[in-house]
């Protein structure tokens, strides 16, 4: 199957299955050619991600250390001022990152907060970045009011298969995570969706979620594929961790599966190699998130990322689409 129809085309489980099964380097070898049938192999965007209300959350997401019901010693915070996140965004920008993403943990917004979040999302767009939120479950209305604001990206992760799902949160359900998706994109407002790999799920639930992924109305423009970060107090913490080349080939089903999306390493680059990082950007990765933190867990170094980048002759893209020009 070739990319193009690969795009146009419904996923079956066993399908993808298939694809994870395949020799390592055959998987790696049909990932990058279709990366780069769509996307210069050697770009990569990059987005910086800050946290503009910490803590408190009422869900009970067994991996985040923002909830209400596990004691992992993180503070509450209030929503962030104008003043401070836009300071954020042009020390972003100025660091070489072309979108700003805010995070606040909240299981669903109030209109209030998203007219607070709205004025937030124009005061970055000011300042010529793209923008990306993330809130929580969203009703169309509020999707809206956001598009208005100038949001380009609205972040929602299905995190993992729909079976393993209950094992991860209890207090929303699968489909909750797919109603928002679908409000986000009746607003017009691209979509920013992906999962979380190493919370003791199976092969074959990797599998399950690459397809939902791959066979929504529309395949999210940005995957982020993230691997998980043990946080001690959470559930998760304590699990063994995922294989590296299991990750990899993670990162290359998502191209195959999704051949015009940009697929980003996200959380859990810190404890990843070189090496695996390298892997990974040559099946398909061409997004990361750039700065010290990601929301409250550690993120490499920007100066870290630059050595990285120039050891393996990559550069940073500028434009979200591929084929536009980038900056070294």
């Amino acid at each position: 199957m070739s990319s193009t129809e690969a795009a146009a085309s419904t996923w079956g489980r066993e399908a993808v299955e298939a694809l994870f099964e395949l020799p390592f380097a055959d998987l790696l070898y049909r990932a990058h050619t279709i990366h780069r049938e769509h996307f210069d192999a050697n770009e990569v965007q990059v987005s910086t991600l800050l946290s503009i209300k910490t803590g408190g959350c009422p869900e009970d997401c067994s991996y985040c250390p923002q909830s209400v019901h596990y004691d992992t010693g993180l503070e509450r915070e209030k929503l962030l001022d104008e003043d401070a996140v836009v300071t954020a965004a042009r020390r972003a920008k100025a660091a070489g990152a072309t979108r700003f993403c805010m995070g606040a943990a909240w299981r669903r917004p109030t209109d209030r907060n998203v007219d607070k979040v709205a004025r937030l999302v124009q005061a970055v767009k000011d300042e010529g970045m793209e923008t990306c939120v993330t809130l929580g479950m969203l009703e169309a209305h509020q999707a809206e009011r956001l598009r208005e604001a100038g949001l380009d990206y609205y972040n929602h992760n299905v995190d993992t298969s729909p079976d393993y799902y209950p094992e991860v949160i209890t207090t929303r359900t699968f489909q909750d995570r797919l109603d928002t998706l679908a409000n986000v994109r009746s607003a017009g407002v691209k979509v920013c969706c992906g999962g979380i790999i190493g919370m003791g799920e199976s092969r074959a639930d990797r599998a399950a979620m690459l397809a939902e992924l791959a066979n929504l109305p529309e395949p999210p423009e940005s995957v982020p594929i993230n691997q998980l970060v043990q946080v001690p107090g959470t559930p998760f913490h304590g699990l063994d961790p995922v294989d590296p080349l299991e990750f990899v080939r993670s990162i290359a089903v998502s191209r195959i599966l999704m051949p015009r999306s940009r697929v980003r390493l996200s959380a859990g680059r810190e404890e990843m190699s070189d090496e695996t990082q390298a892997l990974c950007f040559f099946a398909g990765a061409n997004s990361i998130f750039y700065g010290d933190r990601l929301l409250t867990t550690d993120n490499p170094a920007s100066e870290a990322d630059r050595t990285l980048f120039a050891r393996l002759g990559l550069r940073f893209c500028v434009a979200e689409e591929p084929g536009e020009a980038c900056s070294t």
